[in-house]
C-alpha cells in the first residue's frame, strides 16, 4: 500500500457497505478486524443531540469488532470533515487484526465530547447493526454491544428519511 492510502477500522455506522460507499464510493472493502483492549461505547455526543459510537480505549481485555477499509488520502480527508474531527472525534492510529490474523495499521476516530446519558437514534443504531450483522460479526458481540444498546426516535423526519434511504436502492 502506498502513502496515499490508508486502512481505515469503521466500528460504528460506517461498517455498513452502503452507509460508508454512500459517503465515498470508492472506499474498498477489506473485511472484518479486531481491536484489542477497547470497548464500544454509545456515548460520543453528536451534533444532533444524540449518541454515536466510539472506541473507548480501556486497557484490558475487551475487544471491538469492525471493518477495515481502504481509502485513497482524498477519501479520508473527506471522511475526517464527515466525521468532524477536531469536533467531537480525534483520529487515533492504531493495530488490528483481520481475520486472517494479520496485524495492519490502521486510523480511527476516537471520541473527545462523551455523555454516558445520550441514546442513539434508531436510524443510526440500526447502519451500526446492519454492518455488524453484513460482515458476520461474533454474534455474542452483537447481542452484548449493540443490539441491546437503547435508542430513541429521531424527531427530524428528513434526516431519518435520508439516513434510511441509502438501504432502499
Amino acid at each position: 500500500m502506498t502513502q496515499s492510502h490508508f486502512y481505515y477500522f469503521a466500528y460504528g455506522s460506517n461498517m455498513s457497505v452502503k452507509r460508508i460507499l454512500h459517503r465515498l464510493p470508492n472506499a474498498k472493502l477489506i473485511g472484518p478486524a479486531s481491536l484489542a483492549e477497547y470497548d464500544l461505547r454509545f456515548h460520543k455526543t453528536g451534533d444532533d443531540d444524540s449518541a454515536k459510537c466510539d472506541a473507548y480505549f480501556t486497557g484490558e481485555t475487551h475487544s471491538i469488532f469492525g471493518v477495515l477499509y481502504q481509502l485513497h488520502q482524498d477519501e479520508k480527508q473527506v471522511l475526517d470533515q464527515i466525521e468532524g474531527v477536531g469536533k467531537g472525534y480525534n483520529v487515533k492510529t492504531v493495530n488490528v487484526t483481520t481475520a486472517t490474523q494479520e496485524m495492519l495499521s490502521a486510523f480511527l476516530y476516537v471520541a473527545t465530547e462523551i455523555d454516558e446519558t445520550k441514546k442513539p437514534y434508531d436510524w443510526y443504531h440500526n447502519h451500526v447493526l446492519t454492518g455488524a450483522l453484513e460482515h458476520q460479526l461474533p454474534h455474542h458481540y452483537i447481542e452484548e454491544k449493540i443490539r441491546s444498546v437503547k435508542s430513541k426516535p429521531d424527531k427530524n423526519a428528513t434526516r431519518e428519511h435520508i439516513e434510511t434511504n441509502i438501504y432502499r436502492s
